[in-house]
């Protein structure tokens, strides 16, 4: 069950970030929020860093843990910064996402992953 959970939370998020991604690769004039100050270019490019790299390497359960980190603060930023003054509506999407990156970090990949395969092949085995 947590590779249905992996991929399809994955797969949802990639699709929000390829098409922000889509938009950088068009060029042309970047409008997008600023919300942590650090200017927009910049936070557009933070943005598609998680939600589209990021969701690769959760699809594929590589890196997972390390890879949620950047979800996690990326739906904590569209949750609490955001959509702060807006309704629970508005936020009721990223905190669909941020509770099951939540669950993924505590759980882990799962037995379907390439984490599992990699500590398989090292020799070391996890209880």
């Amino acid at each position: 069950m947590l590779l249905v959970l992996r991929v399809s939370i994955a797969a949802f998020m990639m699709v929000h970030g390829y098409q922000k991604l889509q938009g950088i690769l068009a060029g042309g004039e970047i409008q997008f929020g600023d919300p942590i100050g650090v200017g927009a270019p910049l936070s557009l490019y933070l943005t598609v860093f998680a939600e589209f790299f990021c969701s690769i390497l959760l699809l594929l359960g590589l890196a997972t843990r390390l890879a949620l980190i950047p979800l996690i603060i990326t739906m904590l930023v569209a949750v609490l910064i955001v959509h702060a003054p807006d309704g629970f509506d508005k936020k009721e999407l990223g905190l669909h996402f941020l509770a099951v990156y939540l669950f993924l970090l505590v759980s882990g990949p799962g037995k379907y992953s390439l984490d599992r395969v990699i500590v398989r092949s090292s020799g070391r085995r996890r209880r």
